[in-house]
């Protein structure tokens, strides 16, 4: 199957940085910056078809969930990974 683009987007106007962070990235905090549009912020990936958890991380430390993810998963710091699946 080909790959597909992804758009991950963030309202957050207040925010200085957000990024994503998931299973895509190693979970790396800083590896996928989103860049601001207005009072949004966007990034857009490629990904193969698979099913993946992430975060947005905003500020570099507060790690949140995207409120357009349907699906949910719990992790092991007592909260939850958004889930995303590309098919």
């Amino acid at each position: 199957m080909k790959e597909k683009r992804i758009t991950f987007s963030c309202q957050n106007p207040n925010a200085r940085s957000v990024a994503v962070a998931g299973t895509f990235n190693d979970w790396s905090a800083d590896a996928l910056p989103l860049r601001k549009k207005g009072k949004k912020w966007e990034v857009a990936i490629t990904l193969p078809p698979g099913r993946y958890e992430y975060r947005f991380v905003v500020d570099g430390d507060r790690w949140t969930d995207d409120p357009n993810a349907h699906e949910h998963c719990p992790n092991p710091f007592g909260e939850s990974n958004c889930i995303l699946v590309v098919n």
